[in-house]
């Protein structure tokens, strides 16, 4: 078994593809067949699989959460960091902070077009750090 940690700095509410950072981690843990577990420490944000070489599916998925999830909702009560905190727990409930990769050939064991993302739901930037676990 191999663990890493690692952080990334978000630019506000947005993804940030972390695909080959996490590639990285996998080649240096040497595990030939075998699981990559990625845990993300935060409650406002989340790691998503999402397609990787068109921007537009990251901006329509943004905007889709935007339209369903409004910050600063009347109804909410928790409201401890400003009116974007209870709207960013939401949306990180309903994605994950956790994901699950086949490794094959000390490789992530991707679709084509899938890559893997940090998505802030925050509006302003933020620190995540993200612990990667592989097991083979």
């Amino acid at each position: 078994m191999y663990q890493h940690s690692f952080k990334v700095s978000t630019h506000g509410r947005g993804m940030i593809n972390i695909t080959n950072e996490v590639a990285d981690i996998v080649l240096q843990a040497g595990v030939i067949t075998g699981i990559c577990h990625l845990f993300l420490h935060h409650t406002s944000a989340s790691l998503i699989v999402c397609e990787n070489a068109d921007p537009d599916v990251q901006t329509d998925l943004d905007m889709f959460m935007n339209r369903f999830i409004l910050d600063g909702d009347p109804e909410f009560k928790h409201l401890a960091e400003g009116p974007d905190d209870m709207s960013a727990h939401i949306r990180t409930v309903l994605t994950s902070t956790a994901l699950s990769i086949p490794v094959t050939k000390m490789h992530l064991n991707l679709g084509t077009w899938q890559g893997i993302f940090v998505w802030e739901h925050r509006k302003n930037p933020h620190e995540r750090k993200i612990t990667v676990t592989i097991q083979g």
